[in-house]
Parts: structure tokens; C-alpha cells; sequence
């Protein structure tokens, strides 16, 4: 982890406690309330220990502080290496967001030189104009809250103009490709890609009625064997579902797992992934989709 050894969470709440030391005693309260805030569950009754009996040689008994100046927290070589990085990310400039001092630094690495193998090769054209406008657009509508006249085509070209109230955005990194989720006009929930979009301009159109949330649809079960560090690799690859799981005996686990319907194509190829580390349990109609797929990549691998 790059920057949480340096400057973890008790520098940061050391950091604020001096600030209010720079100014006055801090109370038992105030410090408390940093540690809160900052701190995790324990964090508590170690700090709060460590400035009573003053191991940290930074606040004195009576509450002042031998420092002098406001704490700082410069960004290490290896820190801004990193940062440069991420900022060549083609996806970072569309956020409209900046990172300043990094000008003569030296990336930690660059777009090209990383290579994934499990990627869908059509993702969206990230840096073309028009779709850097018309994410830009859909940004601006879900930070402000308003309605969009988007003109969109379909996969089979067919083409269509709705009025869309967005309210976030999301990601997949299986199909490289962002989308927009929120409320179309007298329709109810929508999800717009935002490669399809052709045109887009804000409406006058008040779309009423509360914000979409991310929500899961659909659900599946399946049960893990702890080999190979499965466990480990299951984890970090279903990181952003939100799943359940209970250990069942000694390398088994069982995971409950749940996903948009938009990431069922992404969510099969990764559980097949696996071999037979992973065993689906459940739903009955998730298990048919897939023997379908195995048997069409059956029939490939055969010429038939």
C-alpha cells in the first residue's frame, strides 16, 4: 500500500490533535472525537494511551505541544510516481479532475505497459471528443440533479430519443465500458450506455420521484474449495459485489453473491474462471446458463 505505512490513519489523527494543540489544550473530547473520526476501532485506547503517558513525545502533560508549525504531509517520490500514473489514465480526464506538481515527474508506470487478457476488446472511446462531451454532460446533469434529451442507437442501429434524469454512473471493467443509471421520463428506471449516446442536451423537464440506487437484482450461491489460495483470489475478484460468506468446513466456504443483471455475462465468465474450485448451488436458472455456456465453448473447441 503506498501510502498508508507513511501517513495511515494514527498520523492522521496525531496530525489533528496537534493542530487543536497549536491552538489550545485539547480535551479529552476533542481527542476522542479525532480518534473517532479518523481512527479505527482500537485506535481509541492506544492513542488516547500513548498521549496520557507521552510516548509520543509530542503533546505534554498540560496539553501543549513542543511543535511549532502546523503538521505537513508531503507526498513521497514513490507517492507522486504513483499519482502521475493514475493521471494518464485516459478514463481520469473525464472526471475534469487535475492533480497539480506532478508536471516533471516521472510516471510509476504507463497505460501501455499493462496487458489484460480478460478484457473485452470494444470498450468505450475514451478519448474521443464527442464521448468526452457527453460524459461531461452526464456528469454535470447527476451533480446538479437534472434532465437530459439523449439521442442513443442501439447495438442493431435502431435509434431513440428519451428524457433521462441520471443519477450515477458506473463501471465494467469486464466490458470496459461506463454506464449511466437513473430515471427515464414515464418509464421508470433506465440504463443508458454511454458509448450509444449520439446527442445530448439539458432538458427543462423536472423528472420526479427518488434518486435510483445501486441495487442488485439478481443473486447466486455457489460454494468455493480453498485451494491455490482461492479464497484470497475470489475475494479481490468479486470485490465490488455485495456478497455473503460462511465458512462450512475446513477449505470449504459458501458465498452468496449478489449483481445487476447488466453483469451476468461478466459475473459466468469469471465463475468459470475458477474450474472446479467453484460449484453453483443456486439459483436453478444460473446453473442452466452455465452448462449453456460450457457446452457452446464445448462445440467451438470442436469444430461443431
Amino acid at each position: 500500500m503506498l501510502f498508508s505505512e507513511l501517513y495511515g490513519a494514527y498520523y492522521n489523527c496525531m496530525a489533528d490533535i496537534l493542530r487543536i494543540a497549536l491552538d489550545h489544550a485539547p480535551s479529552r473530547e476533542e481527542i476522542q472525537t479525532v480518534i473517532a473520526t479518523r481512527g479505527f476501532a482500537e485506535s481509541g485506547i492506544e492513542i488516547a494511551r500513548a498521549l496520557r503517558e507521552e510516548d509520543y513525545k509530542l503533546i505534554r502533560k498540560d496539553g501543549t505541544t513542543p511543535i511549532r508549525k502546523d503538521p505537513q504531509m508531503p507526498l513521497t517520490d514513490l507517492q507522486k510516481r504513483w499519482l502521475k500514473a493514475i493521471t494518464l489514465d485516459p478514463r481520469f480526464a473525464l472526471f475534469g479532475e487535475t492533480i497539480e506538481g506532478l508536471e516533471d515527474v516521472e510516471p510509476l508506470f504507463r497505460p501501455e505497459d499493462i496487458s489484460v487478457f480478460d478484457k473485452y476488446g470494444d470498450g468505450d472511446p475514451y478519448e474521443n471528443p464527442e464521448y468526452r462531451r457527453s460524459f461531461s454532460i452526464v456528469l454535470q446533469a447527476i451533480r446538479e440533479g437534472k434532465t437530459l434529451d439523449i439521442s442513443t442507437v442501439s447495438g442493431k442501429g435502431h435509434q431513440s430519443r428519451i428524457l433521462f434524469r441520471p443519477d450515477f454512473i458506473e463501471y465494467s471493467e469486464k466490458d470496459d465500458k461506463f454506464r449511466a443509471v437513473g430515471v427515464q421520463h414515464r418509464k421508470g428506471p433506465r440504463t443508458v450506455n454511454i458509448q450509444r449516446i449520439r446527442s445530448v442536451s439539458f432538458s427543462d423537464m423536472v423528472i420526479k420521484g427518488p434518486v435510483q440506487k445501486y441495487k442488485s437484482e439478481r443473486e447466486v450461491v455457489f460454494e468455493l474449495l480453498d485451494i491455490r489460495n482461492a479464497l484470497e483470489r475470489v475475494m479481490l475478484h468479486f470485490a465490488h459485489f455485495e456478497k455473503e460468506t460462511e465458512h462450512i468446513s475446513r477449505k470449504m466456504y459458501r458465498v452468496r453473491l449478489r449483481y445487476d443483471k447488466d453483469d451476468e455475462t461478466e459475473l459466468l465468465i469469471r465463475i468459470l474462471s475458477f474450474g472446479p474450485m467453484i460449484r453453483v448451488t443456486e439459483p436453478e436458472d444460473f446453473v442452466e446458463l452455465l452448462k449453456d455456456r460450457i457446452r457452446r465453448q464445448n462445440s467451438l473447441l470442436n469444430g461443431k
